[in-house]
């Protein structure tokens, strides 16, 4: 590759992500009905036909917003290397829980926080794209781990029910963030390592005790096939 086209990689590049940074910043402060192209090419420094250039458009650029906004809250190469780690399955779901309790209590944050419960207070068709391209991938890093820790197999719809219960308090933490009135905003006041210590116990408790129950009904159809 010649330096010039080097450069000019780098320079697209470059461009992309000041395009992408202002869109996530603009979309987390008004979200994406009331964001127009015209506003985050103002403030990303660019012309209207960069953001089509690299996006396609303004829904284009959203996608792009939402993938990297999830990426920022669990990236994958992290997820990857603990679910693939020695270390013990329950001190790997703690850990995991522990990153984004931190994120989710932190009330600096970022622009990734703002744009996900957006996402999930008022799912757009815009959602769909994570399911395409970012969910499945961490969900099954998570799933190996819950599998470790109950012995239920990865394919087995249980084991959804468990990540999704195992989930979902720190989904509803992320919501608390928009300072509705409530529990929650108690709840998120509780000092970092005393939640991080709660959902985990909470979570290895409820995991044990499906894990156990499926091993005894397992038992149990095997016992019936041998009479």
């Amino acid at each position: 590759m010649s330096k010039a086209l080097r450069e000019l990689r780098s320079d697209g590049e470059a461009t992309r992500a000041r395009i992408l940074e202002a869109a996530g910043e603009l979309f987390a402060a008004a979200g994406f009905a009331e964001t127009t192209s015209k506003a985050i090419a103002a403030r990303a420094g660019v012309d209207l036909a960069s953001i089509n250039y690299h996006f396609g458009g303004r829904g284009g650029l959203y996608q792009a917003v939402l993938i990297e906004a999830h990426r920022r809250f669990v990236d994958l190469a992290d997820l990857r290397e603990l679910a693939l780690s020695a270390v013990p399955a329950a001190d790997k779901l703690k850990r995991l829980i522990g990153q984004i309790v931190q994120q989710t209590t932190d009330d600096a944050g970022g622009w990734h926080l703002a744009v996900l419960v957006a996402e999930i207070l008022a799912p757009s068709s815009h959602a769909q794209v994570l399911f395409q391209s970012e969910i499945p991938s961490k969900a099954s890093y998570l799933n190996s781990i819950l599998a470790e820790l109950t012995g239920i197999p990865e394919d087995d719809p249980a084991l959804l029910r468990c990540a999704i219960s195992t989930v979902a308090p720190c989904i509803l933490l992320l919501i608390g963030r928009r300072g509705v009135p409530g529990p929650v905003q108690e709840l998120r006041k509780v000092p970092y390592g005393d939640l991080v210590d709660h959902l985990h116990r909470y979570a290895i408790g409820g995991l044990e005790a499906i894990g156990r129950e499926y091993a005894g009904a397992r038992a149990a159809r095997s016992r019936k096939r041998r009479k």
